[in-house]
């Protein structure tokens, strides 16, 4: 799965010479930002729409996110030194399923779940909180274990939503915290520099130094970082990439499929839309999912609040 296997300080893969200017390569998470512009966008995107209710229900917990991001803001940001021993090793230097997680992650799902029980919610999301809340700290970290290693139980799949949401408020705030100097792309590509996780979507950019260049979204920290275009971000196949959308639609949202893994991963287009977010548009697209999904694709990774949980079960 290694992308032509460049080695982890690579800054551009596209084109070189006079008149282009590379990318960034990575970008780490504005925490003061990222959960708000998740909700504002979710709120907006929830008008008529199919799946209004819950919509509009992770619209509510990504306030609640923000609320914490930018008050409590608990992270666990490494010292200089293991970050540098990482990079060195080709390592993301705040591995999901490695990390020692610092106990402010507990606190802080703690205030998320209290904001969250402030609005309107129905029966089967009090009851997920009050099973979190009936459960220890051990028990806590064992489910944030499961849900980061993708092994929840159907009996706490409704639970592990808000286990997913404190755990991308730590590790967006502590990401925050890095120096993007410090940090490499990873030969993977297609797992975040940062965190090791994989991308809930890519944004083809429609401003800044390069416009068009794709940039995959960390689904757990919220990093973003390059990926060259017309390469399989699962496979690193080019023969039999297809970009395919709902007919009619704006051409916002495309699923880009691959034909040798039989994977696909969403597609962002700035340029129909600049407001596009690529948590709130992926979930707004679902049906996209489910079309491509009927072709015989699987989704390269999955959406945290679509891993856990159907969208049903919040109506």
């Amino acid at each position: 799965m290694k992308q032509a296997q460049l080695p982890p300080d690579a800054k551009w893969t596209g084109p070189s010479h006079a008149g282009v200017k590379s990318p960034d390569p990575i970008a780490r998470p504005d925490r003061s930002r990222r959960f708000a512009v998740t909700a504002q966008r979710l709120e907006k995107l929830g008008d008529g729409h199919p799946l209004e209710a819950w919509l509009r229900f992770i619209a509510g917990l990504s306030r609640a996110q923000h609320a914490v991001a930018t008050t409590l803001a608990p992270s666990g940001t490494p010292d200089a030194d293991v970050v540098a021993r990482a990079v060195e090793n080709r390592l993301p230097p705040m591995a999901a399923d490695g990390h020692p997680r610092h106990p402010a992650w507990l606190e802080g799902l703690r205030l998320m779940l209290a904001e969250v029980e402030s609005g309107e919610l129905p029966p089967p999301a009090l009851e997920a909180i009050a099973q979190l809340r009936d459960m220890d700290d051990a028990a806590l970290e064992r489910l944030a274990d499961q849900f980061l290693r993708g092994k929840v139980a159907a009996t706490e799949t409704a639970a592990a939503v808000y286990i997913a949401a404190a755990l991308q408020i730590y590790f967006t705030v502590s990401a925050s915290r890095l120096v993007v100097a410090d940090l490499r792309l990873l030969e993977e590509r297609s797992l975040c520099p940062c965190c090791g996780s994989p991308s809930v979507a890519g944004v083809i950019t429609a401003s800044g130094i390069t416009p068009g260049t794709r940039f995959l979204h960390c689904s757990l920290c919220s990093t973003a970082w390059n990926h060259v275009r017309a390469s399989c971000i699962t496979c690193g196949g080019t023969r039999t990439l297809q970009v395919q959308a709902i007919e009619g639609d704006n051409g916002l949202v495309k699923a880009e499929t691959c034909g040798e893994c039989q994977t696909y991963s969403k597609l962002l287009y700035q340029l129909q839309d600049m407001q596009a977010d690529p948590v709130a548009d992926d979930l707004a697209s679902l049906g996209l999912d489910l079309l491509v999904a009927e072709a015989g694709f699987s989704r390269h990774a999955p959406n945290p609040f679509l891993l856990v949980g159907e969208a049903a079960d919040i109506d």
